[in-house]
């Protein structure tokens, strides 16, 4: 898979469960860090389009968990994002470093509000991550 982003990070003591891995909760967190941490670098605010009457919210997310992480693992996730019809689909896996084992498959379907109304597509997104699509 090409992967258009990609954020290296390291578990927390606090993450972990009773079992000394990772609380599958956390695995979401993980996700949605590394969502941001692309759009910012793209020049995407949430904020600012908050502010604009524009809200991206998560629709469905599907999670495979594969391998679990421990404390101090380090682990990157990688990320792909793709439109299918009004949803931004990401697609993220996170791999724990240094031996690249498949941690999480995830797929994250967003959609864009407008004054809390469904909208077609979101055109400040669209410009950034799809100018040649119409």
């Amino acid at each position: 898979m090409t992967y258009q982003y990609e954020l290296k990070m390291k578990v927390r003591d606090y993450e972990c469960d009773l079992q000394g891995i990772v609380n599958n909760a956390n695995y979401q967190h993980y996700t949605e860090h590394c969502r941001h941490e692309f759009l910012l670098e793209h020049g995407v605010s949430f904020a600012d389009l908050h502010n604009k009457g524009i809200d991206a919210v998560v629709a469905r997310i599907a999670i495979d968990f594969k391998t679990p992480l421990r404390s101090r693992d380090e682990f990157v996730c990688r990320l792909r994002l793709e439109r299918e019809g009004i949803k931004y689909v990401f697609f993220q896996d996170i791999y724990r470093l240094p031996d690249e084992k498949l941690v999480v498959k995830a797929r994250v379907d967003t959609v864009c509000m407008l004054h809390g109304q469904l909208m077609r597509s979101c055109q400040e997104l669209d410009d950034i991550f799809f100018p040649e699509q119409p």
